[in-house]
């Protein structure tokens, strides 16, 4: 495989992008370990000057990814499958299914669920003088629904799309330089190509070590709800520590049986806290206030989508939320999207955007639903005080709630079994975040390295460690904000360099359909781009060499 080094302490890796990936965030982290208050400022003031550009930028990339998903699901191209015309899904569909779920959840949902719509409860923008409760609870459940719905998912699908399309269907390596193929060519094997991966990098990392913080500290405040061990710093840092010596010691060792078997744990732990939130909270209200706030979404969809909170520049309602989460859905994109696309082979566009978009977003609605509803309920009709939690400390609200709903022991096996799925699900986080980065590093590669697993364990845990105690939650979404930036201009790219291929697509006997494939994947065949789209007869046919090269991919 090109670009990969085949002894040395760089075997398997791709030289370049792991040193300087390495050494850049290593450095940034120990220099903030070391200047934590240094670094919470620099944050601090690099998320002031970019949000008037994010509050439209990310606004309107993210709007547009949603519809380019759309489109690529039902419009011309919705039967061009990713892989050869021949392939059949890798996975049967309940199975691929199952792993979306994998992939919709995890410890920032189980951490926003009640905080985010509770905080929307009490105060968003789009609440008018005099609007009652019953107002403000529609609202919240709706922004909430906005920012882990279609929007979210769209980033998470169109990067994986991109990669499942160029890796199985073009024979590319599965990482995000192969995108670039239609644009620069065989480039993609050089500094460019080294350019776009390290960015790639340093966005997963902060997305990974933005998810990790936050069950952190929710783990930290479920530990201080059991057994009283107060929320502070030193137990979070103890319990980052565990977290990624167990999840490296899990990749080091390959307990891929042990993984899988902590993954179906945690689909039965969350299954069962659902019922719970279900069955011991007001349960025809909860159904009947899902059912409502989802139409109330779906209606509000494409206004939401398109707002930038233009006419209240001195607030900072967009910049705490809408452009925090569009931010960490854009860094953690390589993450899931490599996940995405590692389980998609085999199917076409149209059940790929389908599957991709409807089943996360719908787990979402029925997830925030019930935790949320639960919460605005206890405001609405109960004794209240979820708010005031939130408020103190927003990482205490999802243990308040449960307290409230006066379940008795029920309510204790409840906070137990959700401080467990938070450990759980931060350990599959962590141990999935070192192979993602790995398979960056090593330009698509699923052999690990033992030495550079250590290493990234080390890194990822420095760094969730150093954003946690250089201004916790403010210090990480800010963080996670400026990393996404320079990775959202390689989407972008990425889009580019999709459209371009499917160009090749389109003679077909019918929209969307074709008779005979487009032409041999880049693996067999290599193809030199140029800026009119057609191949130079200098470079029409790659040398044996070089077609060994690929096949060997």
């Amino acid at each position: 495989m090109q670009n990969v080094a085949t002894r040395g302490f760089f075997k398997g890796m791709s030289p370049r992008v792991t040193a300087v990936s390495t050494v850049v965030i290593a450095a940034s982290a120990l220099a903030g370990a070391i200047y934590p208050e240094q670094l919470e400022e620099l944050v601090t003031g690099f998320r002031e000057s970019l949000t008037p550009f994010l509050q439209w930028y990310y606004v309107i990339i993210v709007a547009a990814f949603l519809l380019l998903v759309i489109w690529l699901g039902v419009g011309r191209y919705k039967n061009v499958r990713l892989g050869q015309d021949h392939e059949v899904p890798e996975f049967r569909t309940f199975s691929w299914l199952t792993m979306l779920f994998a992939a919709g959840m995890g410890v920032g949902l189980i951490f926003w669920a009640v905080a985010e719509p509770i905080s929307h409860f009490d105060s968003n923008p789009f609440l008018l003088p005099g609007d009652d409760p019953s107002e403000a609870a529609n609202t919240a459940l709706r922004l909430a629904y906005f920012h882990w719905g279609f929007n979210g998912w769209a980033v998470f699908s169109l990067v994986a799309l991109i990669l499942a399309y160029f890796s199985f269907r073009r024979g590319l390596p599965l990482t995000m330089r192969s995108a670039f193929y239609p644009l620069i060519g065989r480039n993609i094997h050089g500094r460019w190509g080294d350019a776009i991966d390290i960015l790639a990098v340093f966005a997963t990392v902060f997305g990974i070590a933005t998810t990790l913080g936050l069950g952190i500290q929710q783990l930290n405040a479920g530990l201080d709800e059991l057994l009283g061990i107060g929320i502070e710093a030193h137990w979070q840092i103890i319990i980052g520590a565990t977290v990624m010596a167990i999840a490296t010691i899990s990749v080091l060792f390959g307990v891929a049986s042990g993984v899988r078997l902590v993954s179906e744990a945690n689909f039965w732990m969350s299954s069962a806290i659902l019922l719970f939130f279900l069955l011991w909270g007001p349960t025809n209200y909860l159904l009947a206030l899902i059912v409502q706030s989802t139409g109330d979404y779906l209606q509000s969809l494409f206004n939401l989508s398109f707002y930038t909170h233009a006419n209240a520049p001195g607030a900072d309602w967009q910049a705490e939320w809408t452009l925090f989460y569009w931010g960490w859905w854009i860094a953690w994109a390589p993450f899931v999207g490599i996940f995405i696309a590692r389980i998609s082979r085999g199917r076409k566009l149209r059940d790929f955007v389908m599957g991709v978009l409807m089943v996360p977003t719908g787990i979402t609605i029925v997830w925030i639903g019930l935790f949320g509803g639960n919460a605005i309920y206890i405001e609405l009709f109960g004794s209240g005080g979820i708010v005031e939690a939130t408020q103190r400390d927003v990482t205490t609200a999802v243990y308040r709630t449960i307290e409230l709903m006066d379940a008795g022991r029920v309510a204790t096996g409840a906070s137990i079994l959700i401080t467990v799925l938070i450990g759980t699900y931060l350990i599959t986080s962590a141990n999935a975040g070192i192979l993602v980065t790995q398979t960056l590093l090593s330009n698509g590669s699923t052999d690990i390295s033992r030495t550079h697993t250590v290493i990234w364990g080390t890194v990822i845990a420095l760094v969730t460690v150093v954003l946690l105690t250089a201004g916790g939650l403010a210090t990480l979404q800010g963080a996670v904000i400026a990393a996404a930036l320079p990775f959202s201009f390689i989407i972008l790219g990425m889009i580019v360099g999709l459209i371009r291929a499917l160009e090749d697509e389109r003679f077909a006997a019918e929209p969307g359909e074709r008779a005979t494939p487009p032409m041999e994947p880049w693996a067999q065949a290599e193809t030199e781009w140029t800026v009119e789209g057609s191949a130079s007869e200098e470079t029409e046919t790659a040398t044996d060499q070089e077609t060994d090269q690929y096949q060997e991919q």
